[in-house]
């Protein structure tokens, strides 16, 4: 869970209507759970909490960058993430997180910790295959990349070399079967 109040929201002194609160994260956001994929973060987070009378609606909005190792080169490169969620609390008998787009808070509840919620929506926003731009477009070099192409060419070739000898026969028989 959260290790600091700058998560906490404490509702029951909001008046009705929306709210706005913002969130710069950063990598010693993601070691308060443990999470230690990315190099570095730097991530825009956006909360609009709009108050109704017998619920909250929290609309989550983020944006930025993180530092990760690409998949193919192990190649660090900044991948841009964005996303958004929307969460609905609702008043009930007890706590209950069972269902991800809502939460039910026991009566009496003052304040809503958000910071897991903004975790797993930047966690979940991160592509399971991360690939460096470079390689897409061709404009990267490395020493894995040149082995990979020198690889791929040479299993083209054998590849080649083994249509090259095939027995002239199986050449006649098929010419058998479009001659007719």
């Amino acid at each position: 869970m959260s290790k600091t109040k700058e998560f906490l929201i404490p509702f029951i002194g909001l008046k009705l209507g929306k709210h706005h609160f913002e969130y710069q994260i950063s990598n010693t956001f993601f070691t308060n759970f443990d999470y230690d994929e990315f190099q570095s973060s730097d991530i825009k987070v956006s909360l609009v909490l709009d108050k109704k009378s017998n619920m909250l609606e929290l609309e989550f909005k983020h944006k930025g960058t993180v530092n990760v190792p690409c998949d193919l080169t192990s190649e660090d490169f900044d991948l841009p993430l964005k996303g958004k969620m929307k969460l609905i609390v609702r008043f009930g008998d007890e706590f209950n997180n069972d269902n991800e787009e809502l939460l039910i808070l026991p009566h009496g509840e003052h304040e809503i910790d958000v910071a897991q919620y903004i975790y797993e929506m930047i966690a979940l926003s991160v592509p399971l295959k991360r690939i460096h731009p470079g390689v897409l477009d061709g404009s990267l070099q490395t020493e894995a990349l040149t082995k990979l192409n020198e690889l791929t060419v040479k299993e083209q070739k054998e590849e080649s070399k083994q249509e090259e000898d095939i027995d002239p026969r199986w050449d006649k028989l098929k010419k058998l079967l479009t001659d007719k």
